[in-house]
C-alpha cells in the first residue's frame, strides 16, 4: 500500500477553498481548541473539506448551500484520542472496538498484528488492513517479531521477507513488542536485522520489558528499542526517562497501574508529561465499561495533570513519538479531521466526535456506526476432528500452578489422574492444549483455575490452539464438542449441560457482536467462573497467556511443556 492519501485533484480543490473560490463541507465556527505545538487554547474556525481540515485560523471561508456551519461557542476542541499500544483481537474485533471507542472520542488505534500474522498470508492480511483503512477511523498496525510462545512452525512463519512485507507497508508505524527480546540479547541476529529494517524505514520499536534491570534497559536502547509500556512503578518510569526511551504509562484489565503512576509523577514533580503517552493495553471487553483514552485522560485529571498535559499525553505526544504530527495530533492546516468536542475541559468524554471528518457523534448520541468488514477473508476454526478416550490420559508427575492471572510455575501432582471425574475438595483440575487440526495434544493438571468447574473450553488461545479444562472428562468433552459447532468460542458445562457460551465465529478468536453485547457475554462468563472458583482478575488474559513463553515459570506451548527460564521442552507434546 505505497498510495498518495489524496489525489493531486482533491489537493487542488483544497487549495481552492483556502483562497476562497470554492466552499469546505463543513466549517467550525468560534472554535476554541487545543494547539499542540503553543500548548494552549486557540480561538478560530476549522475548515474541512471531506476528511481533512484545510484551514484552521480566525478567517472565514466561502459558504455555500451545502456548507455545514455549526457554531462551536461554549465548547472546548481537542484532538482526536490516540490508542499507542492496541491489541485489536481481544474477543472484540478491530471493527467493534474501534466503533465503540469512537463515541468516547479515541479515534486512531496504533494495533497489533498478530492475530492477522499467524491465521493469514501477507496478502490476505493487507487486504483486511486496507479494508479497515476505508473506515471513517485511523487504523495503524506494528508488525511482530516473534510468537511469544514456542511454535512447531515459527522459522517458517517469521521470515525476512514475510516480516519484511509488514514493514514495508506506510500504515506500519512500528515493530515490537519484543516479547522476544532474551533471545536478542543472546545473539539473535534476524531479529536485529528486522530491527535495524524498522529503524532504516524511520519505524520505531516497542519492548516488553517488565521488571527489567537498568542493565537490560541499556543493552535493549543499544539494540534498537526506542519505548516501553512496561513500568510497574515510578522508579521504572524514572529508569526509562533516564535512558531516553519512549514511556506509555498502562492501565489494563491486568495491570490497573495509571493512577499510582500518576500520582507518583505529581508528588515527584517530575516535569515530564510532554514525554508520557498512556494505554489501556488490550484490556478484555468488560474493563473498557468506563472508556478508553476518555478513562485514561480522566484519571490524569483526577491525579492532578494538568488539563493541557493530560489531553495531549492521549494526542500529540503520541503521533510527535510515531512521527505523524503532519497528519494527527494537531488541530491544524493539513491534518485529518479528527476532532473531539467537548462541553467542559474537565470532563473528557466528548459530546461531538469527527473522525476523518465524519460526524460519528453528535450532541452527546452516536449518529453514525463504523461500516463493517469482510472477516470471511479470516479461515474459519473448522474442526474435523472427533476426541476419544486415549485423548483423556493424564499422567504427568507435575502440573502448572496458577500464581496470578498469568503467572504460572510447576508443582507436584497430588490427585489420581486415572479417575475420570477429580474431587472438587482440591484446586486440581485437568488441562489439555491440543491442536486446532487433531494433530497433537499437551496433557497435565493446573491448579488453582477453578476448583468448582466441570468443563471448560476456549478457542481463544494464543495460537488458536484450543484449551480445555476441568474436573469432569464428560463435560470438558461436551464444551470441546460445543465449540466445535459454533466453530470457535468460549464454553462452560456442568452436569452434563452448556452453562455459559461466548462465540468466536470470527477465526474462532473475534466476536461479531456489537461491544456493548459482547461485554454482557463476557460478564456473564466471568461471573459463572468466579462462581465456581476463579479467584483471579482476568479468566481471558489466562486463556491467552497459558501458551506465552515471555512470562515466568512454565507454559504449555505447541511443542509441550515448556520451562521458560532454562528454554527447554520439560514433556514434549503426544502426536494424536
Amino acid at each position: 500500500m505505497v498510495n498518495p492519501l489524496w489525489k493531486n485533484t482533491e489537493i487542488r480543490n483544497q487549495l481552492k477553498i483556502v483562497t476562497k473560490e470554492i466552499a469546505p463541507d463543513l466549517v467550525l465556527t468560534n472554535a476554541t481548541y487545543l494547539h499542540g505545538i503553543f500548548k494552549k487554547w486557540i480561538t478560530g474556525n476549522i475548515w474541512i473539506s471531506s476528511d481533512r481540515i484545510v484551514y484552521a485560523g480566525k478567517e472565514m471561508p466561502k459558504i455555500d448551500a451545502a456548507t455545514e456551519v455549526a457554531d462551536m461557542t461554549g465548547k472546548y476542541i481537542v484532538p482526536g484520542y490516540i490508542e499507542p499500544h492496541v491489541h485489536p483481537t481481544q474477543l472484540y474485533n478491530p471493527q467493534s472496538f474501534a466503533d465503540y471507542a469512537a463515541q468516547g472520542g479515541t479515534t486512531m488505534f496504533l494495533s497489533d498484528n498478530l492475530t492477522f500474522f499467524m491465521a493469514l498470508d501477507n496478502k490476505k492480511a493487507f487486504s483486511l488492513l486496507d479494508q479497515l483503512s476505508e473506515l471513517p477511523f485511523s487504523y495503524y498496525w506494528w508488525t511482530r517479531f516473534d510468537s511469544q510462545t514456542e511454535l512447531n512452525n515459527e522459522d517458517q512463519l517469521f521470515t525476512s521477507t514475510s516480516v519484511g512485507e509488514w514493514l514495508d507497508r506506510q500504515d506500519v508505524l512500528l515493530g515490537g513488542e519484543l516479547t522476544g527480546w532474551p533471545k536478542l540479547l543472546a545473539g539473535d541476529d534476524q531479529m536485529l536485522y528486522w530491527i535495524q529494517k524498522a529503524k532504516m524505514g524511520l519505524k520505531k520499536i516497542e519492548g516488553h520489558f517488565p521488571g527489567a534491570s537498568e542493565k537490560t534497559l541499556a543493552r535493549m536502547r543499544l539494540l534498537g528499542a526506542d519505548g516501553d509500556h512496561e513500568s510497574m512503578t515510578v522508579d521504572e518510569v524514572e529508569m526509562r526517562l533516564l535512558h531516553g526511551y519512549g514511556v506509555t504509562l498502562r492501565h489494563s484489565s491486568i495491570r490497573p497501574d495509571l493512577p499510582n503512576l500518576l500520582k507518583g509523577i505529581v508528588e515527584r514533580e517530575l516535569n515530564v508529561f510532554d514525554k508520557l503517552m498512556m494505554t489501556t493495553d488490550g484490556s478484555t471487553p468488560a474493563f473498557h465499561l468506563n472508556g478508553v483514552m476518555d478513562w485514561c485522560i480522566q484519571i490524569a485529571l483526577d491525579a492532578g495533570v494538568p488539563p493541557l498535559d493530560a489531553y495531549m499525553m492521549a494526542s500529540y505526544n503520541v503521533a510527535r513519538y510515531y512521527n505523524v504530527t503532519s497528519l494527527h495530533g494537531l488541530i491544524a492546516t493539513g491534518r485529518y479531521a479528527n476532532l473531539n468536542i467537548l462541553d467542559n475541559i474537565e470532563n473528557p468524554v466528548p459530546s461531538g466526535v469527527i473522525s476523518k471528518g465524519v460526524w460519528l457523534k453528535k450532541d452527546g448520541k452516536k449518529i453514525h456506526s463504523l461500516p463493517n468488514v469482510d472477516w470471511s477473508i479470516l479461515p474459519d476454526l473448522d474442526i474435523e476432528f472427533e476426541l476419544t478416550d486415549d485423548d483423556f490420559q493424564f499422567s504427568m508427575p507435575f502440573g502448572i500452578e496458577m500464581v496470578n492471572d498469568v503467572i504460572t510455575k510447576p508443582y507436584t501432582v497430588s490427585v489420581d489422574t486415572h479417575d475420570a471425574k477429580l474431587s472438587k475438595s482440591h484446586d486440581e483440575s485437568f488441562l489439555m492444549l491440543i491442536d486446532k487440526n487433531g494433530k497433537w495434544r499437551v496433557n497435565t493438571l493446573i491448579k488453582g483455575f477453578a476448583p468448582g468447574l466441570d468443563g471448560f473450553a476456549s478457542s481463544y488461545t494464543s495460537t488458536g490452539d484450543i484449551i480445555l479444562i476441568g474436573k469432569n472428562r464428560e463435560d470438558m468433552w461436551l464444551a470441546f464438542n460445543e465449540m466445535k459447532r459454533l466453530k470457535g468460542g468460549i464454553i462452560l458445562t456442568e452436569n452434563g449441560e452448556i452453562v455459559q457460551s461466548l462465540p468466536l465465529p470470527y477465526g474462532g478468536v473475534m466476536s461479531d457482536l456489537p461491544m456493548e453485547q459482547l461485554i454482557e457475554q463476557e460478564q456473564a462468563l466471568k461471573k459463572a467462573l468466579k462462581e465456581r472458583g476463579y479467584k483471579h482478575g482476568d479468566a481471558v488474559y489466562t486463556m491467552l497467556f497459558l501458551q506465552a513463553t515471555h512470562l515466568p515459570y512454565v507454559r504449555v506451548t505447541q511443542k509441550g511443556i515448556y520451562d521458560v527460564k532454562n528454554k527447554k521442552i520439560l514433556f514434549p507434546s503426544f502426536m494424536r
